[in-house]
C-alpha cells in the first residue's frame, strides 16, 4: 500500500508566500471586481437624478477604490485561487526536471 504522503505533490509545506505574487493576485481580483461593478452599474434600474459625466467619472473612481479595498480584504477568494494556481505551476517544473543526457544512476 502506498502512503498518502507519497501521493501528494512535493511542494514545501512551510514555503513563504511570494509578496509580488500576492500583490499581483490581489490586483487581478480588483480588476475582476471592477468589471463586475461596472456591469452592475450598466443595469440602470432607475433614472439617474443627477446624471452628468462628472458624476459618472466620480462613480467609476469610487468603484475602482471600492474594488481595490474589497480585493485587499481577500473575501471573494479569487486572489487566493490565482495565487494557489500560480504557486502550484511554478513548483511543478522544479520537481519534474529530467536528467541530462549521458547521466546514469
Amino acid at each position: 500500500m502506498t502512503p498518502v504522503s507519497r501521493l501528494a505533490p512535493s511542494v514545501p509545506a512551510a514555503s513563504a508566500p511570494d509578496p509580488a505574487l500576492r500583490k499581483a493576485a490581489e490586483a487581478f481580483e480588483a480588476v475582476m471586481l471592477r468589471q463586475m461593478m461596472a456591469s452592475m452599474r450598466q443595469a440602470k434600474l432607475g433614472d439617474d437624478l443627477f446624471g452628468s459625466s462628472a458624476t459618472e467619472n466620480f462613480r467609476e473612481m469610487s468603484d475602482a477604490k471600492m474594488a481595490d479595498t474589497m480585493a485587499s480584504l481577500r473575501q471573494f477568494g479569487i486572489a487566493d485561487l490565482v495565487e494557489r494556481q500560480l504557486t502550484k505551476n511554478s513548483a511543478t517544473p522544479a520537481t519534474t526536471q529530467a536528467e541530462p543526457k549521458g547521466t546514469s544512476r
